[in-house]
């Protein structure tokens, strides 16, 4: 059939169409590999050319530096330096050993140390750098430098390295980081690439652990042009990596630089707490370690020094330490009695020296007795007897219970290495523990915070603090991230009715200030800071018969591994509580001549600010006072971040 003449037109105007559409789509395509061999040529002509004279382009990792750790004044408790080292990558070295022999001409290195080189070298991928030195003096680092065309694979490199300015000072609380080791990497289900870095720093223990994935940051990377002899010609390119957040804890470094120095070398602990928002403002263990030793690879000597000290510096005595809380627990016996309605403020029992339970006498401290004796005197005179009576009234488990709502037998939430829960004992517990039934006896032993009692210097200072307020005070560490600070929630009410917490409040301060009073001698004069406490002695062990009859009869006399535990609690002022301390002296003997000074010193030094006044002071003791502080060396609560040191 014959197509009309407007047919005919229409189909030329199709076939015009897809003529040019298919035409603009070669041009497209043609355009684009023109451009992209354009771009290959001019553009990237560099790069190829390198890749086709037997150089090749390498992304290497930048380690992150890592973030900061200030007190609450600003100052640097933990910061970083610069650091000098060189490494070395078994596929870019060739012959590993002849470059190690030349290495050796230029860095002081022991046979060992080489053989030990050669090892790790060995076992680690061919493409990971291995570290040849860390803290290289400039010499050291220069003359690698300049020798590098003789060193193929090594890499002489600046980085950053963790460093504590306050030393000891803060050791237990912090923590330290050190080299990431295969056993930390073993624990990790997808470790992150950084950590496979050379002499990479991760946090072991304390707060460098804990917050670790904060502090670590993010790793940044360098494009690099490395010949085929392994030596790098140029940086191409470069991406830095994120830092660690900077994290502002709740501590002083005065105050915790103060209770160091005033443990000194006792085998002790000391925390201070503001009862107020929970903020720990001194956390201290003695004696210290310089963290710093372990930053830089600390020696066999230096290391086996401290395991085999008698005074276990390593241990963090503050949250690992839990001991029998003596005398300072019987405000939890105290209230719990007072609580179940089955003692109260006029209740009297009377102490002949020992109460006979089962065929059994148990002694109170002062042999001769103390009469009859009240809630607020039980408190005063420390009388054990008081408390036995009321532990057979109430039971073992209202006790419990009630030490555990003032924080002890529970697991503070810090981030701290192994924080101890304690024992709160009750008939459950020995069931579960022992598979024997709870007895009177023990009721007894633990209403003086004696038997399977146990308890942390933090868990007795969180008790102090709950007693001083009334409220669920909560201890915390990190007060703000990256400039932003942490909520302070509300503490709640623990429930105890006012009253009852007025008489163990009476008692603290009989304790303090009253003329029977067990820590008298330690009291504070100064009305406006008036301190309320309880001493406590825990026993480590009986005086055998034997030893009597040689004549040893005072804890003094016996080894120092065998002598009492002095304790003391307290907080001020006493009308309107701002801070509550606790502190232990292992086998130090007597709360009242050891440990209550100690705390009444650091307590006074977190209320004046500094180092506090001599009025503040009894004035028999002023002279001493202020001997010791002279020959301190305090932080100037002055001196700004920098956290620099100075004679009070």
């Amino acid at each position: 059939m014959r197509k009309s003449p407007k047919d005919v037109i229409d189909s030329a105007r199709i076939v015009s169409r897809r003529g040019i559409m298919l035409g603009a789509a070669q041009a497209a395509v043609i355009g684009t590999l023109g451009w992209r061999m354009r771009s290959m040529q001019l553009d990237h002509a560099d790069e190829y050319r390198l890749l086709s004279d037997g150089n090749s382009i390498k992304i290497r990792l930048l380690p992150p530096v890592r973030g900061l750790l200030h007190d609450r004044n600003g100052r640097v408790i933990a910061g970083n330096e610069q650091n000098y080292r060189a490494t070395i990558t078994r596929e870019s070295a060739g012959d590993v050993e002849q470059v190690i022999a030349r290495l050796r001409k230029l860095v002081a290195m022991s046979d060992e140390e080489a053989a030990e080189l050669l090892e790790t070298i060995s076992k680690r991928s061919a493409i990971t750098p291995v570290s040849i030195g860390d803290h290289l003096s400039w010499d050291e680092f220069s003359s690698i430098a300049v020798n590098a065309p003789a060193l193929p694979g090594v890499q002489p490199e600046s980085v950053l390295s963790r460093v504590y300015p306050q030393g000891g000072d803060f050791a237990h609380v912090l923590g330290y980081v050190g080299r990431v080791s295969d056993y930390d990497l073993s624990k990790m289900e997808d470790p992150d690439p950084v950590l496979m870095l050379p002499e990479f720093q991760f946090g072991k223990v304390g707060v460098e652990n804990k917050l670790e994935p904060i502090l670590r940051g993010r790793a940044g990377t360098r494009k690099v042009e490395v010949n085929a002899a392994g030596r790098e010609m140029r940086e191409l390119s470069r991406q830095e990596g994120q830092q660690g957040a900077t994290v502002q804890m709740t501590l002083d470094a005065g105050l915790q630089n103060y209770a160091v120095q005033r443990l000194g070398e006792e085998s002790a602990a000391a925390v201070v707490i503001d009862v107020t928002n929970g903020d720990i403002m001194a956390i201290a263990s003695a004696p210290v370690f310089d963290p710093n030793l372990f930053v830089r690879g600390i020696s066999s000597a230096d290391y086996r020094a401290l395991m085999e000290h008698d005074h276990r510096p390593l241990a963090d005595k503050t949250v690992q330490g839990v001991y029998p809380p003596g005398s300072t627990f019987k405000m939890a016996t105290l209230l719990a009695g007072l609580d179940a309605g089955l003692i109260n403020g006029g209740t009297s029992y009377f102490c002949n020296g020992a109460l006979e339970v089962a065929g059994r006498k148990f002694h109170c401290w002062s042999r001769g007795g103390h009469g009859h004796v009240n809630p607020v005197e039980s408190l005063q005179k420390s009388c054990d007897v008081f408390y036995y009576e009321t532990a057979r009234a109430v039971g073992i488990d209202r006790i419990a219970a009630m030490a555990r709502r003032l924080g002890m037998g529970v697991e503070h939430d810090l981030p701290m290495s192994a924080v101890a829960t304690g024992i709160a004992p009750d008939k459950a517990w020995k069931n579960d523990r022992y598979g024997k039934p709870w007895v009177v006896g023990d009721s007894l032993n633990a209403s003086i915070g004696q038997g399977y009692v146990l308890a942390s210097p933090l868990q007795l200072a969180v008790m102090t603090a709950r007693v001083a307020t009334g409220r669920e005070v909560k201890p915390r560490l990190v007060r703000a991230i990256d400039g932003v600070p942490e909520p302070q929630p509300e503490f709640a009410d623990l429930g105890i009715d006012a009253r009852h917490l007025d008489v163990a409040r009476r008692g603290m301060d009989a304790v303090m200030n009253s003329s029977a009073g067990t820590a008298r001698s330690s009291r504070i004069v100064a009305d406006e800071w008036r301190m309320a406490g309880k001493t406590g002695t825990s026993q480590v062990r009986n005086i055998t018969a034997a030893e009597r009859a040689r004549g040893v009869i005072r804890n003094e006399q016996l080894p120092w591994n065998r002598r009492d535990h002095a304790l003391f609690v307290c907080y001020a002022p006493f009308d309107a509580p701002r801070y509550a301390v606790s502190v232990v002296v292992e086998h130090g003997g007597g709360g009242s001549a050891v440990a209550a000074p100690i705390a009444r010193d650091i307590l006074l030094y977190a209320l004046a600010g500094g180092v506090p006044p001599l009025t503040a002071y009894p004035d028999g003791q002023r002279a001493g006072i202020e001997e010791m502080h002279r020959q301190m060396r305090l932080i100037s609560p002055m001196a700004g971040a920098g956290g620099t040191r100075t004679r009070a």
